[in-house]
């Protein structure tokens, strides 16, 4: 399932541009940067709570937030994108 992740992370204090670095670690390791604080994620549900799970214990829920928009199975037609930075595949080949 295709999965819109977005935060918002306090940096006026050092632990808060700690978390910020932390959160946006994890989600490199899951999804795609698609802006600079939204990133896309092509998961399984089981992939997904991992990673939510994990990113709701990084954050300080009295200063910070996350916003997960489910956009599910059937995405491709559900986004839009225009100008710069072209898009990627998510279910394509990947190589490294």
């Amino acid at each position: 399932m295709m999965v819109l992740i977005s935060y918002d992370v306090e940096t006026a204090s050092a632990e808060g541009r700690s978390r910020l670095r932390r959160v946006a670690k994890v989600l490199e390791n899951y999804a795609q940067r698609v802006q600079n604080s939204v990133f896309e994620a092509n998961l399984d549900y089981a992939a997904f709570l991992k990673l939510k799970n994990t990113l709701i214990k990084l954050i300080d829920t009295s200063r910070d937030s996350l916003r997960f928009y489910y956009l599910g199975n059937h995405w491709k037609n559900k986004i839009e994108h225009v100008g710069i930075k072209s898009g990627y595949d998510s279910e394509g080949l990947l190589l490294f």
